[in-house]
């Protein structure tokens, strides 16, 4: 094939492959995270990666053709298909399909793992396809279902390796929001287009800032490369106001501090000052909402939750109220988390950042009713499985740290008359539940060698043609071999520990599974 025929081999951006360490880790943390879900009675689902594109929602920038945002494309009779942009929505469609076929119970939970797909610009840390692990609750309208997502939350984290301290739970509701949004002008469906553009500006605070927010909430923002974002339009008196509840936190803080240095008593019980300031910020909250009775009635919700979490021994080390918290996807009707990693990492400019949100859900109780003659409530979360991994990866979770695991022992070929002796030998080791292959290259045994170590071969089976006269295999410990090159590097010279433990032995060929069984036993433990 000439140069200018050959084709080149590149992934499309935004996309990846993963090796195998990448794969037996995400195993081992997706298999702690379910193990979590089904302790709360959560049960698996599984739903497929297209959908008919109106299942998707009404986020979709347009429903004619919507080839932003999502993959679409068109089936023989002219309906349009997209591939998942999460597993909520297909969630929402499977339960109304059940409701109407009357084969579910309600409240349904379910936990869902899967790749889904965004058609978005790709860059660092940003893909079009990743996976998410989710839990849900189809059918309670009581917030002690929210409540105990966030519970669940926290438990899935420090189920990981996530030590308590380095993680938060953060709660608000977006009802509070849309309170303080009706009270400046912008309630009623005629607004609905510029409340989703005032709710994915403020989803960026913890990235651009109170100065970023600001701008895209006013006539828009140019970011460094130059692009533009254009803004929601507000004039600064409505700025001021949706800020304003955003800063309750950090306001509600500093006056707990001023309280504290001016002699103030803070409360004895353990978690005092927390408490002091879960107070003062419900109190702000309050003076936002005041007037509006959407307003009121998420703070009323906040309450409870705050209520049931602290019940259930869940304290502001874990799980706080955070107004700041608003999730970019308008489907949200009510309480929405996030969960965020407080411990400190460098950015792309260098710059020492907190490592910020690994997962985040809310209540959605309008996306199952889009189906259904009757509302259906619903809430869940979902966690971000590639980045929740790499937070394991500067942790050092064992979950990602533990040794590599072992390769498949390694048959090699000697002589390529008797391949079918080599084939019944593997067979041998397979039927003994020990991983084996048969090398199937054309290269001669020193390449062989290299190849079983490159996989991480325990060790390898060698019989040529005398060992075949002799009814013997030779086997030879890899990993032994290595140890024991580097203690002679290194001056050792323990003869009695060199004699106990060969590198190399030769065995009955009837003793091939015992002998290699005692080897991979001692390499993994």
């Amino acid at each position: 094939m000439s140069k200018a025929d050959r084709l080149k081999a590149r992934l499309p951006r935004g996309f990846a492959d993963r090796p195998a360490t990448d794969l037996a880790a995400t195993h081992r943390m997706l298999e702690k995270i379910r193990e979590v879900y089904e302790l709360y009675g959560f049960e698996a689902l599984e739903t497929p990666f297209v959908e008919y594109t109106e299942a998707l929602g009404k986020f979709l920038p347009d429903q004619d053709r919507p080839n932003e945002g999502v993959f679409s494309f068109q089936d023989d009779d002219e309906q349009w298909l997209s591939l998942r942009y999460d597993l909520t929505a297909p969630l929402a469609r499977h339960v109304a399909m059940r409701l109407d076929e009357q084969n579910i119970t309600l409240p349904f939970r379910s936990y869902r793992a899967g790749w889904v797909f965004r058609n978005e610009k790709p860059g660092p840390g940003r893909f079009r396809q990743f996976m998410q692990f989710d839990a849900d609750t189809v059918g309670s309208a009581s917030v002690a279902a929210d409540a105990e997502i966030c519970m669940m939350a926290a438990d899935a984290l420090e189920a990981v390796g996530i030590k308590r301290g380095d993680y938060v739970i953060k709660v608000n509701n977006r009802k509070v929001l849309d309170g303080v949004l009706e009270a400046i002008g912008l309630g009623g469906e005629d607004k609905a287009g510029q409340r989703l553009t005032v709710l994915r500006a403020l989803d960026k605070y913890d990235r651009l800032g109170e100065e970023g927010v600001s701008l895209l909430l006013g006539d828009g923002r140019k970011d460094e490369s130059g692009d533009v974002t254009k803004g929601a339009g507000l004039n600064s008196d409505q700025i001021h106001r949706i800020l304003y509840l955003f800063g309750a936190r950090g306001d509600a803080d500093a006056l707990v501090n001023f309280q504290i240095h001016h002699g103030e008593e803070v409360p004895h019980e353990e978690g005092g000052r927390a408490i002091q300031l879960e107070a003062a910020l419900f109190h702000r909250l309050g003076i936002a909402t005041h007037g509006s009775e959407v307003g009121e009635a998420g703070l009323n919700e906040l309450k409870i939750i705050a209520e049931y979490i602290r019940a259930a021994g869940y304290g502001p080390d874990r799980v706080i109220i955070d107004p700041s918290v608003v999730r970019g996807l308008e489907y949200y009707t009510g309480p929405v988390y996030e969960a965020e990693l407080t411990f400190e990492v460098k950015n792309d400019e260098g710059q020492t950042v907190r490592f910020g949100s690994v997962a985040g859900g809310g209540r959605y109780d309008g996306l199952v009713g889009r189906f259904r003659p009757e509302p259906v409530p619903a809430t869940g979360f979902s966690i971000g499985v590639s980045r929740l991994l790499s937070a394991l990866q500067i942790v050092k979770s064992p979950i990602v740290t533990g040794e590599e695991q072992l390769g498949p022992v390694v048959v090699l070929v000697m002589d390529r008359d008797r391949i079918a002796d080599y084939q019944r030998m593997v067979a041998e080791l397979r039927n003994a539940k020990i991983r084996a292959e048969l090398y199937l290259g054309g290269a001669g045994m020193k390449a062989q060698m290299k190849y079983a170590d490159r996989r991480r071969a325990p060790c390898v089976v060698i019989q040529g043609s005398n060992e075949k006269a002799a009814g013997e295999v030779q086997i030879k410990d890899l990993i032994e071999g290595a140890e024991r090159a580097r203690a002679d590097a290194a001056g050792a010279s323990n003869a009695e520990y060199r004699a106990a433990r060969l590198a190399q032995v030769s065995v009955p060929e009837q003793n091939l599974v015992e002998e290699v069984r005692k080897i991979v036993s001692r390499r993994n433990h």
